[in-house]
């Protein structure tokens, strides 16, 4: 796993960009809220604020980000203030989270800004119980907060803003549907059932520590869509737990609270998890649970006990997930696996007719949007697959044709590329046969989105030409092995997920 991790590819190096970046942000957010306030609470809610501005608003434009992290202040301020005001009448409180949990998961209705918004909701509730706040700590607060978000607002937007000149992956939201067949609308119920349950749990455990339980359940729901999904990130959110207490054990008990090591290994962390967040949901947990730790430590509160409380109520979260996924309005893996999928699939069609009117001689085609879209839905029907090709899934069947449908989908995507960059080269001549080779991939894109018996046949691509231009040979080279992965896409797609698959 940690070579996966090393290994994985980081197009135009942006997650190294916005793992330094976030070091930066945060460490000035944090220096300042610190230098203001001379409050160690404070710094801690500031660095928070820092992290949560930079890490969870992911608008596709500039100007888009920007508005929504001026908004989160706006939806943090109430909260943090009725989390503090009922900190004494813990029936209330928990009612207070719970509303704020199933708010929270609805909003992600509304997209990027309404999932950035409910997250930030959402943890200034759990700041205030981690920080036991009580109302007479909110000027401070309010003051951390703001003014970590302006500082991390110039860090993004001003000083490092590279956004500006790097194309941003956008993956549209799946179509939406009415009342409890939205999954959002499910999500949001299932998450407030669980968060109960672990509340519920987690004051068992503890009086003072219960909110861990809830945190596990709010972080394993983020970036789901379904029951598998959701089963497979509480697993991996117990696994990295259990080795970031390991971790906590090694490391951040025997520095005793030591402000400066302390301060390293918080900034190693931050770096940790925006680096890993895009590739290992496992590792993102180790760092922000070895990061937990050290604030605890700098906190003084921190000793092994703690440490083992913190994977118990983890457990209950986790456990509370699962029973709410299986047991309250699932949403099954196939029907949002089939429709990412198919997202994929109508985004391969459009980057081939870009690509071939580039080839035509069209000054205004421009295939390279619509590859940086695939590149990010292929990114999300592995997320969705996910579930099927773990090493745990015992249905063996179903595991091999989503890795099939991952290894097209892939060639797809390469064979994307490469007519890509072919169509970029200003020498590239119109030929009669691409439109031909064309109007044939988009007949196996709809091929494979209409019932009936699987296609089977390939058309094949007229021979070699003499004089043809090299780059319309390249082109059509790219078209004939796409429309060959297309076509071998109908065995996984279309038979029963059950039965074996047949080698071609």
């Amino acid at each position: 796993m940690l070579k996966r991790m090393l290994v994985a590819p980081d197009p135009g190096r942006l997650r190294l960009r916005s793992s330094a970046r976030a070091v930066l942000g945060i460490g000035m957010a944090v220096t300042l809220s610190g230098l203001v306030s001379h409050s160690l609470p404070a710094a801690v809610a500031g660095g928070l604020a820092a992290l949560l501005a930079l890490f969870t608003v992911t608008d596709a434009q500039v100007r888009d980000q920007a508005l929504t992290t001026s908004l989160l202040p706006v939806v943090g301020f109430p909260v943090l203030a009725v989390a503090t005001a009922l900190h004494d009448y813990p029936l209330a409180r928990d009612a207070a989270f719970l509303a704020v949990v199933c708010a929270g998961v609805y909003a992600r209705r509304w997209g990027p800004r309404g999932h950035a918004l409910g997250v930030f909701a959402f943890m200034a509730f759990f700041m205030a119980q981690f920080l036991h706040a009580v109302p007479g700590q909110l000027p401070e607060l309010y003051a951390a907060v703001a003014l970590s978000i302006i500082t991390a607002s110039a860090v993004r937007f001003g000083a490092w803003c590279y956004e500006r000149r790097l194309p941003t992956p956008v993956v549209p939201a799946l179509p939406g549907s009415r009342g409890l067949a939205r999954t959002t609308t499910r999500q949001a119920i299932q998450a407030t059932a669980a968060s109960a349950f672990a509340l519920g749990i987690g004051q068992l455990l503890s009086a003072d520590r219960w909110y861990w339980a809830v945190g596990t359940v709010w972080w394993v729901f983020v970036n789901t869509a379904s029951r598998g999904e959701t089963l497979v990130r509480g697993f991996r959110r117990v696994l990295g737990t259990v080795a970031g207490i390991a971790a906590g054990l090694l490391f951040a008990v025997p520095l005793h609270g030591d402000t400066v090591p302390t301060a390293a290994l918080v900034a190693v962390c931050v770096f940790g998890i925006f680096y890993t967040a895009a590739v290992s949901y496992s590792w993102m947990v180790f760092f922000v649970t070895v990061l937990a730790g050290l604030l605890y430590g700098l906190l003084g509160v921190l000793n092994p006990g703690l440490l083992v409380l913190r994977l118990t109520e983890t457990g209950a979260g986790a456990l509370g997930s699962a029973l709410a996924v299986l047991l309250v309005l699932p949403v099954t893996l196939h029907a949002t696996t089939d429709a990412w999928i198919q997202r994929a699939l109508r985004c391969v069609h459009a980057c081939t007719a870009g690509a071939t009117a580039r080839l035509a001689g069209s000054p205004t085609a421009d295939p390279g949007p619509q590859v940086t879209e695939l590149e990010a839905l292929l990114g999300r029907v592995r997320l969705s697959l996910a579930p099927l090709v773990h090493p745990l899934n015992p249905l063996r069947a179903r595991k091999e044709r989503a890795r099939q449908v991952l290894a097209l989908l892939d060639l797809c995507a390469r064979e994307v590329r490469g007519l890509t960059a072919v169509a970029a080269d200003p020498d590239a001549s119109h030929d009669a046969r691409l439109a031909a080779a064309c109007r044939r991939v988009e007949a196996a894109v709809l091929a494979l989105a209409q019932p009936g018996p699987p296609r089977t046949e390939l058309n094949a691509l007229p021979a070699h030409a003499a004089h043809h231009h090299p780059g319309a040979e390249a082109a059509l080279a790219h078209l004939h092995a796409l429309e060959r992965a297309l076509a071998e896409l109908a065995a996984p797609l279309r038979t029963s997920p059950r039965a074996p698959l047949v080698p071609a």
